[in-house]
């Protein structure tokens, strides 16, 4: 393991190097956010009391198997941390879960019922090549049962992960799909061979071994309280960014 904390950089040198990789403005953005949770939680009266920051950093420990004192101590240091920058961490990720609850929290069963079709899920398949006559010849093959699906997308697939898979794409919900791959996928039954539908990269067939109607799983609650905090937060830090810059403007020192 290398001892990157014997390295010496200035501040200077960091800020530098994050300016020429592009990485500057993705810091920015995420120091404005931490500043916007901070201050969401203040009037709300939110807080994080000690005994949450030890309750997580065990949790931590047990999912890091960091079973002794000294595998922390060893696994802080590799990622160039103190106790007090971990617990501050720590400290910084509950009190934006916590936020997140007291704001969406109420909201999550009205959102989910205004976009329960966008939950639904299905099990699926898809196979895809670059000419629609070749996707047509494939799924006529199919049809007359020359070969299965996943046997042909095990071969022509030219998505080398999914040709390893035999065509899996796995459990997607509606609203990861294209919405013309969408209605054409929701709107016919399992196990029928669907396409060729031109995709983003060519042209596609598709099979679903299941449907799975929209359930407001403990998964699916968080995935909504996280939109909705994450639109909440843009337009939050968008208020802040664009006050400053007004009273920046209006301060003669700024011209």
């Amino acid at each position: 393991m290398t001892d990157f904390s014997k390295a010496d950089f200035t501040s200077e040198e960091i800020v530098s190097y994050l300016k020429q990789t592009t990485q500057l403005k993705g810091i920015y953005q995420k120091l404005l956010s931490q500043k916007v949770i901070q201050h969401g939680a203040r009037i709300r009266d939110i807080t994080v009391t000690p005994s949450d920051v030890e309750a997580e950093a065990e949790r931590l420990r047990r999912e890091y198997h960091l079973e002794k004192a000294t595998d922390t101590f060893v696994w802080l240091a590799d990622h160039l941390m103190g106790v007090d920058d971990w617990e501050a961490g720590i400290y910084s990720n509950l009190l934006e879960k916590k936020l997140k609850e007291s704001l969406f929290a109420s909201d999550v069963e009205k959102y989910f019922s205004q976009k329960r079709l966008q939950f639904d899920q299905v099990l699926l398949y898809q196979l895809q090549v670059k000419e629609s006559h070749i996707a047509t010849e494939i799924r006529y093959q199919i049809l007359e049962k020359e070969i299965t699906f996943y046997a042909a997308a095990h071969v022509y697939d030219i998505n080398l992960d999914r040709q390893l898979r035999c065509g899996y794409e796995g459990k997607l919900y509606r609203w990861q799909l294209e919405p013309h791959v969408a209605a054409a996928i929701f709107g016919s039954p399992p196990d029928s061979v669907i396409g060729p539908i031109e995709t983003d990269s060519g042209y596609s067939l598709f099979m679903v071994k299941a449907f799975i109607a929209a359930q407001l799983t403990q998964e699916i609650r968080q995935e909504i309280i996280q939109e909705l905090f994450d639109e909440w937060l843009a337009q939050e830090i968008n208020h802040l960014v664009y006050s400053d810059l007004d009273s920046n403007l209006l301060d003669p020192a700024f011209t």
